[in-house]
C-alpha cells in the first residue's frame, strides 16, 4: 500500500456499518444523496431505548455473509471507488493492483468457460476433454456426467456403436453415480441395442444433437455459476455507493435510538456508531446543607466525581456526584465565596471570596486543607480560574484588575488593567494564551497572557455582563448580561452569531450560562428554571424545573453526563435524563 494511505476505518467498520441496512427503511425511488433515507415520521414523538426496536424480528447480522466472496469483492470495488473520487489515486491503484490477483484468477477462469461452451456449442469434443481437465472443471463431476453423455450420445446417433461402447466403458462408467435418475445409466446401455435413442425411456425426449448441445450449455451455465454482470473486466457501481451504503447504515443507528426532537442529528465519527446525547430532563439529587444561597457549583476536574459549592455562608462544600453525599466543609473565608475553580487533576480547589482574597484548596484523600491565600484584590473577588497548566490562577472583581497569580510562589506576577466597573468573570482559552474577562462596564476584554495588552474589546453588550465561556477548542465565546441575553460570537472573527434569549437575567446578582456538549447552551435565571439552548438555531429546547429560587448557574460534566446548578433556595442539585419522563 503506498504511503498516502491511511486505514480509514477500524477493521470491519464498512461491514458493520453495512450489515446495520436492515433496519433502515429506503425510498426505492431514489438511490443517491442524502435524500435517501427518510426517518419513520414516530421518531418525532417517541423515543426508544439505544437497541434494536421491539418489532424487529430479524437480526442484521443474517442479511449477507461477509465472507462471500462477492460480498468481499464488492466492498473492495466500493472503496476504490471512493478513493478514486477523493483523488487517491495512488492508494486506488495499489489497492488494484493487489486485489487484480484474484480478478485475474477469475478473468482465467471466464476465458476457460467461455473457451468450453463454444467447443461444446462447436462439438468439437478434443477441445472439451482438454479444458475439462483444467482444475476449475474437473472435480464438477455431475456436469462432466453430463459431457460424456452428450458425446456417448452423439455416437449413437451417428450409429459409432464400437465406440459408443468404449466410451461408456472409459468414461460414463466411473461416473455412474452423477445419473440424474436410478435408471439413466442403465437406459444407456441399453442404447446400444437399441435402432433409436428414442427407444430408451430416460431419452424418449430426445430433440436431437443440436438442441442436446444447446440444453448442456444451459446445464453447465447453472451448475457451474462462474459468470455475473461482469463485462470485459468491469462492473458498474452505482455513484457515490459507499457513501451511500454508509448514509443508510447511520440512519439506521438513528432510527434505533433516542434523541430529543427538536435537535437534528450529527454525526461526526464513522468510527463509532452513533450515540446521540440526551438531554437531561429530571432532577437526579438534591444537596442540601449550606446555610445562605449557593452563588456557584461545579464538577471538580475532568472526571467529575465530585461536585464543589460555593455559598454566602462562608464555606464550600464538596459533594460526592453519585450519592449526593457531603464529604466535606471548606471554612476559612469571612465573607460569601463568589465563585470556584478546580485543577484539571480535581484535586485541588481555588474559591473567590467577599473577603478580598483567593484561595486555595486540597481536598485530596480525607483531609482537607487551606494550602494557600492568594491577597492582591481590594474588595470582592468575583471570579476565579486555574490556567490549564493548574500553574497559575486568574482572578478579578471589584476593583476592575484582572490578576495573574503563581500558584509556587503565591505571588501577583501580572496584572491586566482597563474596565471601567468591576471584573465579574474571567476565563483562559484552551492553550491558555489569551484571558477573556466580562465586566459591569458592558464590556468584554480579551488580554494577551504574555505581553498584558488588551487585544479585543467587545461593546455590543447593553447591560452589565455577568459571565463569559469558552467552548472545548476555543472557536465560540457566550457572554452573558444583565440585557437578559446571551449571546454567542465567533472569537476569531470577535463576530456576533446569534443571540439567546427567554430567561431573565437583569438583578444584581450574577447569572451565568456556559456551552454543553457540543451544541447546547445552558445557563441559569432569575425565574428559578434552568435554560437550554440549541446552540446552532438559538431556539430553547428546554426548561428545567425544580429550584425553588433563581438559579446562579448550571455546569455540564461530559464524564457524569449530568448537570449541576446552584441556587438562590440554598441547595445545589444533579440533572440528568429520566427515561420515565417526557421530554
Amino acid at each position: 500500500m503506498s504511503s498516502d494511505r491511511h486505514d480509514p476505518f477500524p477493521t470491519d467498520s464498512v461491514l458493520h456499518l453495512a450489515n446495520a441496512l436492515g433496519g433502515v427503511h429506503l425510498d426505492p425511488d431514489q438511490e443517491n444523496g442524502p435524500q435517501s433515507t427518510r426517518m419513520p415520521s414516530a421518531m418525532a414523538a417517541t423515543h426508544s431505548h439505544v437497541g434494536m426496536n421491539s418489532n424487529r424480528t430479524r437480526p442484521t447480522e443474517d442479511i449477507f455473509n461477509p465472507q462471500d466472496p462477492q460480498i468481499r469483492e464488492d466492498i473492495i470495488r466500493m472503496i476504490m471507488q471512493y478513493l478514486a473520487d477523493e483523488g487517491y489515486n495512488a492508494s486506488q491503484m495499489t489497492i488494484q493492483d493487489e486485489s487484480n490477483v484474484k480478478w485475474h484468477d477469475r478473468e482465467e477462469n471466464m476465458k476457460e468457460t467461455r473457451r468450453l461452451k463454444k467447443a461444446i456449442l462447436d462439438g468439437e469434443w478434443a477441445e472439451v476433454d482438454k479444458i475439462c481437465s483444467k482444475p476449475l472443471f474437473k472435480n464438477q463431476k455431475s456436469f462432466l456426467f453430463a459431457v460424456y453423455k452428450q458425446q456417448y450420445l452423439e455416437h449413437i446417433e451417428h450409429r459409432e456403436m464400437q465406440k459408443a461402447f468404449t466410451f461408456l466403458q472409459k468414461r460414463l462408467k466411473p461416473l455412474e453415480q452423477h445419473q440424474k435418475t436410478p435408471i439413466e445409466f442403465k437406459d444407456l446401455c441399453y442404447l446400444l441395442t437399441t435402432k433409436s435413442i428414442h427407444d430408451a425411456p430416460s431419452f424418449k425426449n430426445w430433440e436431437g444433437i443440436a438442441q442436446g448441445r444447446d440444453r448442456l450449455v444451459e446445464q453447465f451455465q447453472s451448475m457451474l455459476e462462474v459468470e455475473n454482470s461482469v463485462k470485459d473486466g468491469s462492473v458498474y457501481i452505482p455513484p457515490n455507493r459507499l457513501l451511500n451504503l454508509l448514509r443508510q447504515a447511520v440512519a439506521y443507528q438513528i432510527e434505533v435510538s433516542r434523541y430529543h426532537p427538536r435537535i437534528s442529528p450529527i454525526v461526526e465519527t464513522l468510527l463509532q456508531d452513533f450515540s446521540p446525547f440526551v438531554i437531561p430532563n429530571a432532577t437526579r439529587t438534591i444537596m442540601q446543607g449550606h446555610r445562605g444561597n449557593v452563588k456557584c457549583a461545579e464538577f471538580l476536574g475532568s472526571e467529575g466525581r465530585s461536585i464543589i459549592s460555593g455559598s454566602s455562608d462562608n464555606t464550600l462544600r464538596v459533594w460526592d456526584t453519585e450519592s449526593g453525599d457531603c464529604l466535606h466543609i471548606l471554612e476559612g473565608h469571612s465573607s460569601r465565596i463568589w465563585d470556584v475553580s478546580s485543577n484539571e487533576a480535581g484535586n485541588t480547589v481555588a474559591s473567590a471570596s467577599g473577603d478580598s482574597t483567593v484561595k486555595i484548596w486540597d481536598i485530596r484523600g480525607s483531609k482537607t486543607s487551606c494550602r494557600a491565600t492568594l491577597g492582591g484584590h481590594s474588595g470582592d473577588v468575583y471570579t476565579v480560574k486555574y490556567h490549564p497548566t493548574s500553574s497559575h490562577v486568574v482572578s478579578g472583581g471589584y476593583d476592575k484588575i484582572v490578576r495573574l497569580h503563581d500558584l509556587t510562589t503565591g505571588q501577583v506576577v501580572k496584572t491586566f488593567s482597563g474596565h471601567h466597573l468591576a471584573v465579574s468573570k474571567v476565563i483562559l482559552n484552551p492553550i491558555g494564551n489569551l484571558i477573556v474577562s466580562g465586566s459591569k462596564d458592558n464590556t468584554i476584554k480579551f488580554w494577551d497572557l504574555v505581553s498584558g495588552v488588551c487585544i479585543r474589546t467587545i461593546t455590543s453588550h447593553l447591560g452589565e455582563v455577568t459571565s463569559v465561556a469558552m467552548n472545548s477548542n476555543g472557536t465560540y465565546l457566550l457572554s452573558s448580561s444583565k440585557d437578559n441575553s446571551n449571546r454567542l460570537w465567533d472569537v476569531r472573527m470577535t463576530r456576533p452569531l446569534r443571540k439567546l434569549k427567554g430567561h431573565q437575567n437583569t438583578s444584581k446578582n450574577f447569572i451565568r450560562a456556559g456551552f454543553a456538549h457540543n451544541s447546547l447552551i445552558v445557563g441559569g435565571s432569575e425565574d428559578g428554571l434552568i435554560y437550554i439552548w440549541d446552540q446552532e438555531s438559538g431556539d430553547i429546547l428546554q426548561k428545567l424545573e425544580g429550584h425553588e429560587a433563581m438559579v446562579y448557574n448550571a455546569v455540564w460534566s461530559p464524564k457524569q453526563s449530568m448537570f449541576v446548578s446552584s441556587s438562590d433556595d440554598r441547595t445545589v442539585r444533579t440533572w440528568y435524563y429520566d427515561e420515565k419522563r417526557a421530554l
